[in-house]
């Protein structure tokens, strides 16, 4: 399969390093500096690019791959909430091809079954009350991440009591605590904090007057990422449409 890389920094990197791992060809490798590659020959001829970059720079890369007739794989946050419903219309009646995923890791895409399954079961239990916390590296910019953002979607689609998520506290590098984790008894808060280079770690807590229910996803190296995201451009570039996880693993 040839490959398009969209943004080298750490995580292009270790998509490079594992797509040529698995016997894939990268034809094209675009960051901020040549933008003009877009327009290539090379870029052109690749089956799938891989897109991870900031939030500011997804929208208009996706752009730029479909008027170059490539599909997207793209890892980015932060974004979808403005423009996911245009993205999926230009999927469906334009025929164009995105797969989108806030986090392609699998242990993370198990931990969300896992969270949707724990939420379906607590449903019955209102003495439990729940909350989320993620914690990320000093570079992330957007906070709650696209992964806390995912879970906590999947846990208002099975627990009834729960209407939708608030942002909670952020602790930022310095140690200050913005915002607050008080919130109204329907309504699940995300905390944020952003220390050193953590990877990412994700923890849901539920809490009654007799125990605690913790599960916590713990990334140790940004590997997981990097294999799911080459495993759903090897998916995509046999499939059309909006894609997501979901597809890709039949959990």
């Amino acid at each position: 399969m040839k490959i398009a890389l969209i943004g080298y920094g750490k995580m292009g990197k270790e998509i490079e390093r594992i797509a040529l791992g698995r016997g894939h060809e990268i034809v094209s490798v675009i960051d901020k500096d040549n933008q003009a590659d877009f327009d290539s020959e090379a870029f052109r001829s690749a089956d799938v690019a891989i897109e991870f970059t900031a939030p500011s720079a997804a929208y208009g890369n996706c752009l730029k791959a479909f008027a170059a007739g490539v599909k997207v794989v793209s890892g980015s946050t932060g974004w979808m909430n403005e423009h996911g419903d245009e993205m999926k219309k230009r999927c469906r009646e334009e025929g164009k091809t995105l797969f989108w995923a806030s986090n392609f890791s699998i242990g993370v895409a198990i931990f969300s079954a896992v969270n949707k399954y724990l939420a379906r079961i607590m449903d019955n239990f209102p003495g439990y009350d729940v909350s989320m916390s993620e914690t990320h590296h000093v570079h992330k910019l957007d906070a709650p991440s696209g992964t806390a953002i995912t879970l906590a979607e999947g846990i208002l689609e099975n627990l009834k009591r729960k209407t939708a998520w608030v942002k909670g506290t952020l602790t930022a590098p310095d140690g200050t605590v913005s915002g607050t984790d008080k919130c109204r008894p329907d309504e699940l808060p995300v905390n944020s904090i952003r220390e050193g280079e953590v990877p990412g770690i994700h923890t849901i807590r539920y809490e009654s007057e007799a125990d605690s229910i913790i599960i916590t996803h713990d990334a140790k190296n940004r590997k997981g990422f990097a294999l799911g995201a080459v495993m759903a451009a090897e998916y995509t570039a046999t499939h059309e449409g909006f894609l997501g996880m979901d597809d890709l693993f039949k959990f």
